[in-house]
């Protein structure tokens, strides 16, 4: 009896020690992290994404997320050789030589005065001619109502940035204003964020490149701004190096060219974004959101 109750309790043992290596093994080693609550994301100027950006004030945007549509107003541009890949934020528009979207111009474009303009571009380094990124179209004048492209004499490391305005009635006696070339640093091979503001009261024009200004003007004569006639407007070039051209004052220059990388999150605004709007704009877009 001893020997059968001895075995009894070593069989006893053994399975218990076996229960207990099998629950330890299960159990995970306890970290204090791990019940920690998750940290809020990070914000800039009290913004935790780009949508909370004066949302009420967005009245065109061009996400590029698999169409070309103007997200609010549903204008859709019409495609000649462009495609999408990989954007700054899911996907853009990607561009190619002779390649172009064009589309009507949305109202809530044309009866704009103070504005903000967005874009995103990531291109290959271009150091000759003029790289057309966005342009609203102006059918008399060679420049358009608003021009924005990478001039020539860029570098390696360096970009030429030029932004042009007219502000008229659908004539060809408007006024000019003229900005850059800004000479901006590493451009090339990477998302960046150009923006443009333009205050009517005051009739200045800033530029930004990644979320800092680098430079303004107040052209002469300038406001009240009026681009209620104009009816069309281009992605990845300038208005006269489309087929056929959308100003009847030149056709195509062999000195212009076509955006060859991509292009996203396009937005106008129908006021002036203040510099830390802009700059929270740029740092959110960058991480996605």
């Amino acid at each position: 009896m001893k020997m059968k109750t001895m075995k009894n309790i070593l069989t006893g043992l053994l399975i218990t020690t076996t229960i207990s290596l099998a629950l330890s093994s299960c159990q995970k080693e306890f970290n204090p992290k791990s019940y920690q609550p998750p940290k809020p994301p990070p914000s800039f100027s009290g913004y935790t994404n780009s949508k909370d950006i004066e949302p009420t004030h967005l009245v065109a945007y061009w996400p590029f997320s698999g169409d070309l549509k103007d997200s609010l107003s549903s204008t859709t541009g019409v495609n000649t050789g462009t495609s999408f890949a990989g954007g700054v934020e899911g996907k853009g528009l990607q561009g190619a030589n002779n390649a172009y979207v064009v589309s009507d111009v949305p109202s809530a474009i044309q009866n704009l005065h103070s504005f903000t303009m967005s874009v995103w571009i990531n291109m290959p380094q271009n150091t000759t001619g003029a790289i057309g990124i966005l342009d609203i179209a102006h059918s008399q004048n060679f420049w358009g109502n608003l021009d924005l492209f990478f001039d020539n004499g860029s570098t390696a490391t360096t970009g030429v940035l030029k932004v042009h305005m007219y502000n008229d009635a659908g004539s060809t006696s408007g006024v000019d204003g003229w900005e850059g070339g800004y000479s901006v640093s590493n451009p090339w091979g990477t998302w960046i964020q150009v923006a443009v503001t333009y205050d009517d009261t005051a009739g200045k024009i800033t530029v930004y490149y990644n979320g800092a200004p680098v430079g303004n003007n107040t052209p002469a004569s300038f406001t009240p701004l009026n681009w209620s006639a104009a009816t069309k407007m281009v992605f990845g070039t300038l208005q006269f190096q489309t087929t056929p051209s959308l100003t009847a004052a030149t056709g195509s220059q062999g000195w212009a060219g076509y955006l060859l990388g991509s292009m996203d999150q396009v937005r106008f605004y129908d006021e002036v974004l203040s510099s830390t709007q802009v700059s929270a704009l740029y740092n959110l877009e960058k991480l996605g959101r």
